[in-house]
C-alpha cells in the first residue's frame, strides 16, 4: 500500500519512494489502485509533462528543484510528485499542511540531513495543501529548501502567487495543472476497465457510450470523481443473465448525481470565472456572458454579488452609448435583494443580455481615470474666481461668482466660458464614442463648440 499517514515520522528518514513492483490493496478505492505509478502511465499535463518539457527532462535527468504543483482537485499532483521520487530514486516523505506543523517540518529535515551525511540521498518532502501553512510554517521550510537539504514539492489548489511566500516562490519552480479533458477521462476510464490487476479487466462489464460520455461530461476535470463514479456503478450493478454487467446512462447518472463544478467563491477560479463572466459583456457575446452567469449561480454564487458586477459593468463598459444599461443593472441588483433565487436567475439573465448587447463606451470610465491621475501628479489651480460661490455676504467683495454668465439666458441655453482651472484649460477628458446614444452627445458637443 501507497498510505504513508500511519507511519512514525522518526522512520519516514529510512523509507525509499514506493517501487513499481509493489502491490496494491485491491480493497482500496478504485482511484487509489489506479493511480499512475510511472511518466508513462501518467494521464494529461502534456503542457508540462510531454517529452521536450523542462519538468519531464528535469525528473529524466534526476536533476529535480524545489518545486509547487498548482491546480484543481482530482488531477494528479499527489501522484506526481510520487513519480518524480520514484524516477529520481529519492527518499519520498508526505506531510499534510492542515495536520501537521513546524515540529513535523524538523523531523523531516533532521531525518534528511542524516541520510545526506549517511548515504548521500537526497530527501523530497511533499506537502499537501501548502497554502494552510502560515507564514511562519512556510518560512520555516525556506533554509533547508536552500541549502538544498530537501526539495520541496507542494501541492495547492489556491493560487501560489496569492498563498505562498514570495521567498519561497521564489526558491521553487511553479507549474499550473490543467482539468483532464475529455480524451484524458476517457484513458483512465479505459484503463480502469482492462486493467486485471488493479482494475476491472477480469470482469465482463458492458459501459455504454452515452454513459461513458455523462461521467465524462460531469467529471470537471477530475479523473478520481470519474473512476468513483464508474466503480460505484460497478458495485452497486448486479450482473444480468448474459453474465455481464451493464452500466447504462440511468445508472451512471444515479450514481453522479448532481454535477460538481470546479468553483470556490473565495479562490482562484472564482475570480476567473468572475473574470470570463465581465469580458463576455464587455466582447457582446451575450451567450458567453449567460454561461458564466449559470456557471456561478449553479455553484452557489451569491448573485447579489453578481448584481453589483453588472452594475459596474454598466458604466464602465457601456456608459453612455446606452443610458438605460445603468437603469436596468441598478433593477436587477434591487430585484435580487427583494426577491432572492430562484426566481432572480431570470432578471440577472435579463440584464446580462440586455447588457452583452448594448452599444459600448468606456468614455466616462475613462474620463474619471484620467481625471483623477491629473489630481494626483498635475498642478491643478484654483477653481476661477466667478464659479465660485456668492450666496453669502462678502462674497462679491472677493469677486466670487462675479461675471459668470448663467447659461439660460443665451441660444441653446449654452454661452462659452470658461470652467477648468486655467492651468487644466486645455484639457479633455470626456471623449464621447459615435456609438449609440453616445453619437448624439458626440454631435451636440460639436454644435455646441461651433456657436
Amino acid at each position: 500500500m501507497e498510505h504513508f499517514d500511519n507511519i512514525s515520522l522518526f522512520d519516514l528518514g529510512d523509507m525509499e519512494a514506493p517501487q513499481l513492483g509493489e502491490k496494491k490493496d485491491n480493497n482500496e478505492p478504485l482511484a487509489q489502485r489506479l493511480k499512475p505509478r510511472t511518466l508513462e502511465e501518467y494521464v494529461g499535463q502534456e503542457h508540462i509533462l510531454a517529452k521536450d518539457k523542462l519538468l519531464y527532462r528535469s525528473i529524466k535527468s534526476d536533476r529535480i528543484t524545489s518545486l509547487i504543483l498548482y491546480g484543481p482537485p482530482g488531477i494528479g499532483k499527489t501522484s506526481l510528485a510520487k513519480i518524480i521520487a520514484r524516477t529520481t530514486h529519492c527518499n519520498y516523505v508526505e506531510l499534510n499542511a492542515v495536520t501537521s506543523g513546524i515540529k513535523e517540518i524538523k523531523a523531516v529535515v533532521e531525518k534528511a540531513q542524516n541520510e545526506i551525511a549517511l548515504k548521500g540521498k537526497k530527501t523530497i518532502l511533499f506537502i499537501d495543501e501548502i497554502h494552510r501553512f502560515n507564514k511562519t510554517q512556510q518560512d520555516s521550510l525556506l533554509p533547508h529548501v536552500e541549502k538544498g537539504v530537501i526539495t520541496l514539492v507542494g501541492a495547492t489548489t489556491e493560487n501560489p502567487f496569492f498563498e505562498v511566500n514570495k521567498a519561497l516562490l521564489s526558491r521553487s519552480m511553479i507549474f499550473k495543472l490543467e482539468p483532464l479533458t475529455e480524451e484524458h477521462i476517457i484513458k483512465v476510464i479505459n484503463r480502469a476497465l482492462t486493467d486485471k490487476e488493479l482494475g476491472y479487466g477480469s470482469i465482463k462489464i458492458k459501459l455504454y457510450d452515452d454513459a461513458l460520455k455523462f461521467i465524462c461530461k460531469n467529471a470537471s476535470g477530475d479523473a478520481r470523481k470519474a473512476l468513483n463514479a464508474l466503480e460505484l456503478a460497478v458495485l452497486t450493478t448486479n450482473k444480468s443473465q448474459d453474465g455481464i454487467i451493464h452500466v447504462t446512462l440511468s445508472v451512471v447518472e444515479e450514481c453522479m448525481q448532481k454535477r460538481q463544478v470546479s468553483y470556490d467563491k473565495s479562490g482562484d477560479y472564482h475570480y476567473d470565472v468572475v473574470s470570463a463572466f465581465i469580458k463576455s459583456i464587455r466582447g457582446s457575446d451575450p451567450d458567453a456572458a449567460v454561461h458564466y452567469l449559470a456557471r456561478m449561480l449553479y455553484s452557489g454564487e451569491d448573485p447579489e454579488f453578481i448584481a453589483r458586477r453588472i452594475v459596474i459593468s454598466a458604466s464602465e463598459d457601456i456608459g453612455n452609448a446606452d443610458p438605460y444599461a445603468i437603469l436596468i443593472a441598478n433593477a436587477a441588483l434591487n430585484i435580487v435583494k427583494s426577491i432572492g433565487m430562484p426566481e432572480a436567475r431570470i432578471t440577472l439573465a435579463q440584464a446580462v443580455t440586455y447588457l452583452a448587447t448594448a452599444p459600448k463606451s468606456n468614455a466616462a470610465y475613462n474620463a474619471i481615470n484620467v481625471a483623477l491621475m491629473d489630481i494626483e501628479k498635475e498642478d491643478i489651480g484654483a477653481v476661477p474666481m466667478h464659479l465660485r460661490d456668492s450666496h453669502y455676504g462678502g462674497a462679491k467683495e472677493l469677486n466670487h461668482g462675479v461675471e459668470y454668465k448663467y447659461p439660460h439666458n443665451y441660444d441653446h441655453h449654452y454661452v462659452k466660458q470658461q470652467y477648468l482651472p486655467k492651468e487644466l484649460n486645455r484639457k479633455k477628458y470626456y471623449e464621447p464614442t459615435g456609438l449609440g446614444y453616445e453619437k448624439r452627445i458626440k454631435d451636440r458637443m460639436d454644435f455646441l463648440s461651433k456657436l
